[in-house]
């Protein structure tokens, strides 16, 4: 800050990694693009009670799948069946930029859509200044804006995040820079910005907290005793901010529930810079936050060298029960968590790595000019309660494809939502530019950590024929696995430990000819031919 059913054979089907072995990634069960010819972004996702789903982004297209743009960006709601069909969607905003952060559905059926906007006109009217938080309430089928209102000051206010509260209300939190109008107390520059209305959308109380530097909510929960917890990053240590490790943190609060006391705080991170988008309520009481950690000191162990997804779990209290800093030697950014049914957690973001815990990337086919060198995957980790990889998939083209949201279905099922440029790979159907793209994902395919033994091991060998090197890549991995090449007389030439999914072997003292390579490890054998010219 976002069909022809194609048959996806998982990249993965097992990988060694911490002493555990990674299960079978679920598959694709079906992918969807929506959008126009220009830029149509996905936010958010959430599962509707009739089985279907609802995706609130934004959108300055006006053709494909988009109708009723009212100029630039627009509120863009789609919504869709159980099987990702459209169903409606729906144009709402002014002639400025107006961007859906959250979609809550009301208990009649209909919605409640927060964002943010600098319009003031369209279906937009009573913005105060530059951009506001701008909330709507919909019926069923967005025909009919029963109430909009709109938050803010003369300055910067932006909606991260909206949630239902147990009195029938909302809250949402975000950022601002004003200290006029819907907001009190800004203690300099950009604070968090948290605001409680009831189910008409009136204000009932509202708090600035941060310091002097850049601080900005982006995830807020309501807590089993009717308080919340209020997840995003903040710089400097000085107002309300204290512990800063440097550069931005994570920061963490934990009030009551008017607001008016702070039970604690926390900041976590290294040096660099650290950002939260993501926080929800883990089972046990206490929480766990996504986002992503450039640092690799104070809080943050085990940085693979680039931006990695840094998943932290706390206790009711605040303080760390574990953290994970995942990825590869690239760019890797988190941007939705979830707790799944059987207690563990799947995070969803973007990567461009192709190396440390990232396998499968696509990489970018045009790099001519004008074309981005590196484009990004989605990029799904399934979590164990305690923080161990189960598996990992790369979802996407070879151009860009950011994941924003994650959540579990009905079924025990994913779906994943963001934004889309590819038209190839795991993607079908561009409208061009950026479209909203939604995969479901099957359930977990095994409860455990463990391979299973009587499936058929799948190697690749390529290039094949191959001079001076060949490279295997295998659909799992286990530690025990061993690769061993002999000629046509069944003479071994060659023997090594196999690295993971996939290895290189050196190939250039073997004369030219027919070759087998066979892959032994537990109950598994496989062999495949290969030539050397």
């Amino acid at each position: 800050m976002k069909f022809n059913y194609k048959k996806t054979i998982p990249v993965l089907a097992g990988i060694f990694f911490s002493g555990f072995t990674m299960a079978q990634a679920p598959a694709i069960q079906w992918q969807k693009t929506f959008g126009g010819s220009n830029s149509d972004r996905a936010n958010t996702i959430i599962q509707t009670a009739d089985g279907g789903y609802i995706i609130g982004g934004a959108s300055n297209s006006n053709d494909g799948n988009v109708s009723g743009n009212h100029g630039n960006q627009d509120y863009w709601l789609v919504k869709l069946n159980s099987t990702g069909n459209l169903q409606w969607q729906k144009s709402l905003g002014g002639t400025g930029n107006d961007y859906t952060s959250s979609v809550i559905q009301t208990a009649d059926g209909g919605y409640v859509v927060a964002g943010t906007t600098d319009s003031n006109n369209g279906d937009v009217t009573g913005n105060k200044g530059f951009t506001d938080g701008w909330v709507l309430k919909l019926n069923s089928d967005a025909g009919v804006i029963y109430w909009k209102k709109t938050f803010g000051g003369t300055d910067y206010d932006v909606i991260n995040q909206m949630v239902p509260t147990t009195d029938g209300g909302y809250i949402f939190v975000g950022s601002s820079s004003s200290t006029t109008g819907d907001v009190t107390g800004n203690n300099g520059y950009v604070d968090y910005w948290i605001v409680k209305i009831n189910s008409d959308g009136n204000i009932q109380w509202k708090k600035s907290l941060g310091g002097t530097g850049d601080d900005r909510a982006t995830s807020v929960v309501q807590t089993s005793d009717g308080g919340y917890a209020v997840a995003g990053y903040a710089e400097n240590n000085n107002g309300d901010v204290t512990g800063n490790h440097g550069g931005k943190d994570y920061w963490i609060i934990r009030m009551n529930s008017d607001g008016g006391v702070i039970f604690w705080k926390k900041s976590l991170g290294g040096t660099h810079q650290d950002l939260p988008w993501s926080m929800v309520k883990t089972s046990d009481g206490g929480f766990i936050v996504a986002g992503h950690a450039f640092s690799n000191d104070g809080d943050v162990t085990d940085n693979h060298d680039g931006t990695d997804f840094w998943v932290v779990k706390i206790n009711e209290a605040g303080n760390i029960q574990w953290q994970k800093a995942l990825g590869g030697s690239k760019l890797d950014e988190a941007f939705s968590i979830i707790q799944s049914t059987d207690g563990g957690y799947l995070v969803v973001g973007s990567t461009i790595s192709n190396d440390g815990q990232v396998v499968g990337y696509h990489p970018p086919t045009n790099t001519g000019p004008g074309e981005a060198p590196l484009s990004f995957d989605y990029w799904a980790v399934k979590l164990s309660a305690t923080g161990s990889i189960k598996w990992q998939k790369c979802l996407g083209g070879s151009n860009t494809d950011e994941a924003s949201s994650v959540i579990q279905t009905a079924d025990g099922g994913y779906v994943i939502v963001g934004s889309s440029k590819s038209n190839n790979g795991d993607v079908t159907g561009n409208h061009g530019d950026y479209d909203i793209w939604v995969v479901k994902l099957a359930q977990d395919n095994l409860a455990t950590n463990e391979v299973l033994k009587d499936d058929k091991l799948a190697i690749n060998v390529f290039p094949n024929p191959a001079k001076d090197h060949i490279t295997l890549k295998l659909d799992y991995f286990t530690p025990s696995m061993e690769a061993t090449i002999t000629d046509m007389l069944g003479k071994t030439v060659h023997q090594q430990k196999l690295e993971g999914l996939n290895t290189k072997i050196n190939t250039s003292r073997l004369e030219k000819g027919v070759y087998f390579v066979t892959i032994l490890g537990g109950t598994q054998k496989e062999t495949k031919k290969f030539i050397i010219e």
